[in-house]
């Protein structure tokens, strides 16, 4: 081509269609088109913004626990349709969808591991089961998660994240709000460590019992923390509420939760207060001491 000939432009075109879905993300907050396996290897936090994405519950435990500790218990647990719950959809048909569809029996996974070494008691809740709606099954693990700390003196961890009671099981759903409180208030009796990690929504019931009894309460940047909706709120009260006054930001200013934690800096940030509870390796070394002193 000579220097002032007309060049020659592709008459390739690309249309959105033709991108794979799949691979890139919009972040909702600057607009920025992030790269999928990017955002998975920095455990779904936008780099540049900061917004973070939800996590499911095995992403929870890899972010928090060490490698290859975490102990999954009372998978035999099973949700009953006790109400035979009719509707549109059968509540038996929208739990065989939800587990189709995450991969999980329930909405809440539950055991124990180690984080910095340290032991721990541990309940995950996934927001993609049904919302992470608290019925029987998901109480009794929270439940029993509290109780694995109270016996073995050991710290419990609750990672949250809710639309609050599931309606299709009705009075039995909202039963374990007192049944984990009331757990909670023996752990306490007992001066076992509870911290209670807030993330991206926790409402209703759910906000209204375990969730906001923590020792330490700490919240994700940006969460969505309340107990009834903006506009029920709205309607109920008739007035206008602040903007944005159920973030974790505005309640961190309000003195309802402790600490906005990013991300990234929860592992650590949790280490750090376990062993100002006292549960180093020192602590560790003690226990095991003790036990054999038993024996």
């Amino acid at each position: 081509m000579s220097l002032f000939s007309r060049p020659k432009y592709s008459t390739i075109s690309i249309k959105r269609k033709d991108i794979p879905r799949g691979i890139w993300t919009k972040c909702p907050v600057s607009g920025e088109t992030v790269y999928n396996r990017d955002l998975e290897k920095n455990f779904m936090v936008v780099s540049k913004s900061g917004y973070h994405f939800p996590l499911s519950a095995d992403q929870r435990i890899e972010l928090l626990c060490d490698k290859g500790t975490f102990r999954e218990m009372w998978q035999e647990l099973e949700t009953v349709d006790v109400l035979g719950f009719e509707g549109e959809v059968s509540y038996v048909e929208k739990l065989a969808k939800y587990r189709e569809k995450t991969k999980m029996q329930e909405a809440t996974i539950a055991g124990m591991a180690k984080l910095g070494g340290i032991n721990i008691a541990i309940a995950v809740m996934d927001f993609r089961f049904l919302g992470a709606s608290m019925g029987a099954v998901v109480g009794e693990r929270i439940t029993r998660t509290i109780e694995l700390g109270l016996q073995k003196n050991i710290p419990v961890i609750i990672v949250c994240a809710s639309g609050g009671a599931r309606m299709y099981e009705g009075i039995l759903s909202l039963m374990q709000m007192a049944k984990t409180s009331a757990a909670l208030a023996r752990l306490k009796e007992a001066k076992v460590p509870y911290i209670a990690v807030l993330t991206n929504p926790t409402m209703a019931g759910v906000l209204a019992s375990f969730a906001s009894l923590g020792d330490i309460i700490i919240a994700e940047p940006g969460a969505l923390i309340g107990f009834a909706g903006p506009r029920v709120i709205r309607e109920t009260t008739r007035q206008d509420l602040p903007e944005g006054f159920q973030t974790a930001e505005f309640l961190l200013a309000h003195g309802l939760i402790d600490q906005v934690v990013h991300r990234l800096e929860l592992r650590s940030r949790i280490k750090y207060f376990l062993e100002s509870f006292g549960y180093g390796p020192q602590h560790e070394k003690s226990a095991s001491a003790q036990k054999s002193r038993r024996r």
